[in-house]
């Protein structure tokens, strides 16, 4: 881990991160050394931290140290995280203070290929996500939403929970955009006031024509094919909500051979 370049370096007590949750994340999938969706996910950071009134970073910077942390491994996940820094007390900007960096890498998980090949079973979560447009779509390191949510259930099961807004409207799932096909239109929930725009989702985005609109749960439980798109997992088909059950469909085995042939998976048929 690189805190600010220094190997193993600390964060200061009264970091606006830490105390406010004053920043972003990326978390960037790294393959023998290559990030495929870099540019994506360079593009989310530098436009999050405009909306959230950070300097913009240095990504050249940011590069190196990605390539430094994630070398140690064949398939890495590289989380780079951003805060305004250390600060007095008090909400007010100090637009002086030094922004903290910190690039750290860890193996990526081994996702078993039963979720590519067979699908995957979700839940929908109690919890409701609240309404923030000026926060709608980046990854600011407030998650306790996602955090409890997923706190909702242990069954082994089950790999994920679908979240709604306050009006019942699908977002997403707690680490995962959410894609529908019904009446032959692939569509995407609409993320203007809140959920995270991730950079799988724009990826598919680029692919595929898809209508962005909010997405109600009749129509969901109605698709014809269902699926999950994280830039560290891939393309997860849904097979399962409760008793609803849904084909593996050929919309995500389009884009799982697409993930393939990007390099970011290896086991999606």
């Amino acid at each position: 881990m690189l805190v600010n370049g220094v190997a193993n370096g600390s964060i200061a007590p009264d970091d606006r991160g830490l105390c406010y949750g004053d920043g972003l994340f990326e978390t960037i999938l790294f393959v023998r050394g290559r990030a495929p969706l870099w540019s994506r996910h360079t593009a989310r950071l530098t436009e999050s931290c405009a909306r959230l009134l950070l300097p913009a970073p240095d990504m050249d910077l940011i590069a190196r140290e990605a390539a430094h942390a994630s070398a140690p491994f064949t398939r890495a996940v590289v989380r780079i995280t951003l805060t305004r820094g250390a600060g007095p007390r008090g909400y007010a900007i100090q637009h002086a203070a030094q922004m903290t960096r910190v690039v750290a890498a860890a193996p990526a998980p081994e996702i078993p290929a039963d979720c590519y090949h067979c699908g995957i079973r979700v839940r929908v979560c109690a919890l409701r996500l609240g309404e923030q447009p000026a926060l709608a779509g980046i990854k600011h390191l407030n998650r306790l939403e996602q955090v409890l949510a997923r706190a909702e259930w242990n069954d082994e099961t089950i790999d994920e929970g679908l979240l709604c807004d306050a009006h019942g409207r699908v977002i997403g799932a707690t680490s995962a955009n959410l894609f529908a096909l019904i009446d032959g239109r692939l569509v995407t929930p609409a993320l203007q006031r809140c959920g995270v725009a991730g950079v799988a989702r724009a990826e598919v985005l680029a692919q595929r024509a898809c209508e962005v609109r909010d997405l109600e749960m009749e129509e969901l439980l109605r698709a014809d094919e269902v699926f999950l798109s994280n830039s560290v997992r891939g393309i997860m088909p849904v097979t399962a909500l409760d008793e609803r059950r849904w084909p593996v469909g050929p919309v995500a085995r389009e884009l799982q051979a697409h993930w393939r042939a990007l390099g970011l998976i290896e086991d999606a048929a």
